[in-house]
């Protein structure tokens, strides 16, 4: 049988007969995997009928809440709304070694029993690798079962033989249907092996974990369909070389999305930071130094407080240079301008530097206010109290915009020992306020600056 290949790009599916540097549909640049593809192959069918329904009114519907099985890991149950629900999907996606294997093996640990077993697939290690993680992670119970496999239809007639509860597929990049053919980890294998894990989820009211490999641009690898196709996407978002590690809810059809959850990395594994709060702040000098300002941020339904640091330094060369490190680049750019226009500071000639401690990853506006104030006191050196918060959204004319759930970010701010919060003076009405800390209301940046710098007027410009 004569064939021929085909270039297909990961990002969007899209097909050429030659290679592409740039995918025409998508736009990204270096996407396409080459597949190898027989003329006079049938077309492959996706067969998810198996839990398909008959057409309903939708009043009619039951809405019956859906079951959950709690793992007893406190932050992973929580950013999960409870636990694991019954017949999900699962998708885990990180860097190389950040411990998604390690985490899967907890919670397989955790889920196993006799009347409800777990399958640990695994298409990259062996048994005794498995077995020596589990030794040390004190994860070894009767009840979990290990295969390792790559071919799709030996790991299903498995499945239908161990009649498993919980399944865990390590990972989908190494998982093959024999009938395709394209190698492991191409677009069209990844895409129809996640749509046969779906059918297999939802016809048996298994739940099935699915880890992910990631792109070097640190998106998760394979076609767009495979977030899609998942009830839930977890990603982490730190660096292996942290010893923190956050886990963050891109997507979540049983709970509450945008959660994080905090872990720290041991010797014997992955445990739950049950205050992030105090986690983050740890580490924080008793001598308060300038450039750093600590704030709230709403991780979900969390509040976590979080230190900014900032450090301005003469340029040494004609450009200056501007790196942020846990903060949007454009939103730290845009804070610059306005402390240059707004407020009189000047930053032309001067290296900025940002970053958030602990390696939080900030997308929250509220923290606009302390980021521009961290930039203010780095480049005047001075330095904002130690007891002291500022929550705000910064707008272009420098004025301090309202933020959501206020009262919560200063409860927990409370909660932590602060005695004083800087705040815009818009919202404060619509928000319940704590009545221990101090609230100190600005309408612009400049009046923000003025009153963390110790005094009610504009803040002055460095020589």
């Amino acid at each position: 049988m004569k064939t021929k290949n085909i270039f297909r790009c990961r990002e969007c599916g899209f097909a050429s007969s030659k290679w592409l540097g740039r995918c025409s549909e998508c736009g990204k640049w270096n996407s396409f995997d080459e597949e190898l593809l027989a003329q006079k192959t049938q077309p492959v069918r996706r067969a998810l009928t198996d839990f398909s329904t008959e057409v309903s009114e939708l009043d009619k519907v039951s809405s019956d809440s859906f079951a959950r099985t709690p793992t007893g890991i406190g932050e992973f149950d929580r950013i999960l709304g409870g636990g694991v629900v019954d017949g999900s999907l699962i998708l885990l996606g990180g860097p190389p070694g950040i411990g998604k294997s390690t985490l899967m093996l907890e919670v397989s640990a955790a889920l196993a029993s006799a009347e409800n077993p777990v399958l640990y697939v695994s298409g990259e290690e062996s048994p005794g690798q498995i077995k020596n993680r589990a030794e040390r992670l004190g994860a070894v119970k009767s009840g979990i079962y290990v295969l390792c496999e790559t071919n799709l239809e030996n790991i299903l007639e498995t499945i239908e033989r161990v009649s498993p509860r919980h399944v865990v597929l390590d990972s989908i990049q190494t998982v093959y249907r024999p009938d395709l053919t394209g190698a492991p980890g191409t677009v069209s294998q990844v895409r129809e092996c996640a749509a046969e894990m779906l059918k297999l989820a939802k016809s048996r009211r298994i739940s099935v974990f699915i880890l992910g490999h990631v792109t070097k641009e640190g998106d998760l690898a394979g076609p767009r369909v495979l977030e899609h196709i998942v009830d839930t996407v977890l990603y982490f978002e730190s660096e292996k070389q942290q010893i923190y590690r956050i886990l963050r809810v891109n997507k979540n059809r049983f709970g509450p999305a945008a959660e994080i959850g905090v872990f720290e990395m041991k010797a014997t594994g992955l445990e739950g930071v049950s205050n992030p709060s105090a986690l983050f702040l740890r580490e924080r000098g008793s001598t308060p130094a300038s450039g750093s300002v600590v704030t709230v941020s709403v991780e979900g339904t969390r509040p976590i407080l979080v230190e900014i640091q900032s450090l301005v330094t003469k340029a040494n060369y004609g450009v200056p240079r501007r790196q942020a490190n846990g903060i949007d680049y454009n939103r730290m750019v845009m804070l610059i301008a306005v402390l240059e226009r707004r407020c009189g500071f000047h930053l032309e000639f001067q290296d900025v530097y940002i970053n958030v401690a602990g390696g939080l990853k900030l997308r929250d506006t509220a923290e606009d206010l302390a980021a521009a104030v961290s930039i203010a006191s780095a480049s005047s050196d001075f330095v904002v109290s130690e007891h002291t918060i500022a929550v705000g959204e910064v707008g272009l004319s420098g004025e301090l915009r309202a933020v959501s759930r206020l009262g919560d970010r200063l409860k927990e701010a409370e909660a932590m020992g602060f005695e004083e919060a800087v705040v815009p003076k818009s919202g404060l009405s619509r928000a319940s306020l704590p009545k221990k800390i101090k609230i100190r209301p600005a309408e612009t940046l400049s009046e923000a600056v003025g009153i963390l710098r110790g005094n009610s007027s504009a803040a002055g410009r460095k020589e």
